[in-house]
């Protein structure tokens, strides 16, 4: 009898243990951008939960939130609200720099893109950011975190010393891309530049008088890591058969955004209820300087100058560092 009895507890304790297995949420934050079509073939296409499955996680939900800007959305991974998040390097850089040998560490999954994001302005005496004055204005997604805006320092940095840094610190304001794009094309306002992000660069270029003055990538002497995501060790470690198929997922919907460019192009424009031409979107994600890689590249570059101006309080000695291991194969920078 105690022997049918164990085998009975047993046995349910295995089903209540195979329920909680299967029944997996997982949240996922990105921003506003072209820079995170991974995420949309994989919310389309249903990948992480089709590669889950097959590694025998049979419930696996989904939920997506976007966000304006690296702050409000670390804090959300901090506070385990969000699982997974995705932005520019920066945002990854400062949460590592701050959860080092930590409970609550962060580390990169992978790099997304490497494409560069450009400084617009509508003011025809604007050559370049030294002829920028106190009275100018710059949109960027978040004051002084954003990618924009330590790309704006770095520039800053090049052009003027390191001292001067933050010379053009107090020109930014946060503004979301899109609002952003709005107060530039309508000529009113004080803001007259936007630092932004694609696809509503390009945008903004379509109206006469609207040019480029910054281009990241001048910035960093050549490409780099545009978005990337990042979770917490704890995530990580907790759900490694789900991070397993996160990866593998990733690889996939990497794939197909490089073999099909047009596919990816119409998931955006359906995701973010976009009114720009398919053509027009395709265009942009196929961009001559525009990679679909899950390799970091040249992130050692934001994270030394960070470190040099005391953003965070030390650079790591290489870009694995700031990584988790399933990617340490890739030839990153």
């Amino acid at each position: 009898m105690y022997r049918a009895i164990s085998i009975l507890i047993a046995a349910a304790v295995a089903t209540v243990f195979a329920i909680s297995a299967s029944a997996q949420e997982v949240r996922i934050a990105r921003q506003f951008s072209m820079g995170y079509l991974q995420f949309n073939v994989m919310e389309h296409e249903k990948l992480l939960e089709k590669h889950a499955a097959a590694l025998g996680l049979t419930d696996v939900r989904i939920t997506w939130a976007t966000f304006n800007g690296p702050d409000a959305m670390n804090n959300a991974l901090i506070s385990d609200s969000i699982d997974i998040v995705a932005g520019g390097v920066p945002g990854l850089v400062t949460l590592w720099a701050r959860t080092k040998g930590t409970a609550n560490e962060v580390k990169g999954i992978s790099a997304l893109s490497s494409q560069p994001f450009l400084m617009n302005t509508r003011e025809e005496r604007i050559k370049s950011i030294a002829d920028l004055k106190d009275s100018d204005r710059i949109a960027v997604p978040a004051v002084k975190v954003s990618v924009q805006a330590v790309a704006l320092q770095m520039a800053a940095a090049k052009m003027f010393g390191q001292a001067n840094y933050g010379k053009y610190d107090p020109l930014t304001v946060s503004m979301s891309p899109p609002d952003a794009t709005i107060a530039l094309l309508a000529g009113s306002g004080e803001v007259n530049n936007v630092f932004s992000v694609p696809p509503f660069q390009f945008q903004q270029l379509d109206k006469p008088g609207v040019r480029t003055v910054l281009n990241s990538f001048d910035i960093m002497d050549g490409p780099h890591t545009f978005t990337c995501a990042w979770t917490s060790a704890r995530f990580r470690e907790k759900n490694p058969v789900l991070y397993k198929a996160l990866i593998t997922a990733l690889k996939e919907a990497t794939d197909i955004v490089d073999k099909d460019r047009r596919k990816a192009a119409s998931y955006w424009i359906e995701d973010v209820k976009s009114k720009l031409p398919l053509e027009k979107v395709t265009a942009v994600i196929s961009g001559p300087q525009v990679r679909w890689t899950m390799a970091p590249e040249n992130t050692m570059k934001f994270a030394s100058f960070m470190a040099s101006v005391g953003s965070i309080k030390e650079a790591p000695k290489a870009w694995k560092d700031m990584f988790f291991p399933e990617v340490h194969d890739l030839n990153g920078t």
